[in-house]
């Protein structure tokens, strides 16, 4: 898993029922470092704090395997890295490898795999339609937000160098299915509930999810 881009992006305003709104979604490559700090990436714009940034989503990270795909699905768009709004694009990054709480050294940051990304409407303003999120959603290839245990500068060509396995979890992809699932697997949702890295709302609910799936 390698570090093929670095990207950053500037607020970008826009009209969503009848209310002027900001994303910082709109993401481009950048020369040189990013440094990732305990809340966000520096220079990056995080429009709405509520849903991104942090200390569990400071950075997001999505994989380069898959805008063939996407390129193929949206021949118009104008496309470069950063597309999907992530930070870092990643060759090789494969969620169903990423167990939750999986700690890695990326360029001279130390950081822990925290959750996927759900898509909301903002991916449909950069994608000019809201059909985007369903697409996204069933594709199952979210990418991953990041906890940065240690600050430090990340470039081009850095990997992701595994320095602890998380144990009793479940990878970032079993998670995001069960987001969207249905039918939830109670096992896994039981994993995720016991799950130190995932943010404590987060787990509040899932573990109403796993209760409600319990009830006669």
């Amino acid at each position: 898993m390698k570090v093929i881009s670095t990207n950053l992006g500037k607020p970008v305003f826009f009209e969503w029922n009848g209310e002027k709104q900001a994303t910082g979604i709109y993401k481009y490559p950048v020369d040189g470092p990013l440094l990732l700090k305990e809340e966000d990436v520096a220079g990056d714009t995080v429009s709405d704090r509520r849903v991104h940034g942090g200390i569990f989503k400071a950075c997001y990270l999505f994989s380069s395997d898959f805008y063939p795909y996407w390129k193929e699905k949206y021949p118009d768009l104008k496309w470069n890295w950063g597309m999907f709004g992530e930070n870092l694009t990643v060759a090789g990054l494969d969620e169903s490898e990423l167990m939750i709480g999986n700690i890695y050294q990326l360029g001279t940051a130390l950081v822990q795999i925290t959750e996927p990304r759900e898509p909301c409407y903002k991916l449909g303003i950069r994608f000019g339609t809201q059909d985007i999120l369903k697409q996204f959603i069933d594709h199952g290839h979210p990418g991953t937000y990041i906890r940065i245990l240690k600050t430090g500068q990340v470039q081009i060509g850095d990997e992701l160098q595994l320095v602890e396995q998380a144990k009793r979890s479940l990878s970032t992809k079993q998670l995001y299915e069960q987001l969207f699932a249905r039918k939830k697997n109670p096992n896994l949702l039981q994993l995720a509930v016991e799950n130190e890295a995932l943010p404590i709302r987060k787990r509040e609910k899932l573990k109403k999810l796993l209760e409600r799936g319990k009830a006669p």
